[in-house]
């Protein structure tokens, strides 16, 4: 995909892309935390990550819609 020159830095997609899914996951934890102290999630760990992933993949097909 490329990279962003931010002050004559280059800055790789992927690395906005995975800030971007980190941030939402933060956000997105909050209600999953609730979960997991419910009982609903096993293990939480391992659906964060998950979770982090399939955030990751699916902002990645934003971006790869919106240079189209």
């Amino acid at each position: 995909m490329g990279e962003i020159n931010i002050y004559g830095v280059y800055v790789p997609i992927l690395l906005v892309q995975a800030i971007f899914a980190y941030l939402l996951l933060q956000v997105m934890r909050l209600k999953t935390d609730q979960w997991s102290s419910q009982g609903w999630i096993v293990w939480p760990s391992i659906f964060n990550l998950c979770l982090y992933i399939v955030l990751l993949f699916m902002i990645h097909g934003l971006f790869v819609l919106s240079a189209a």
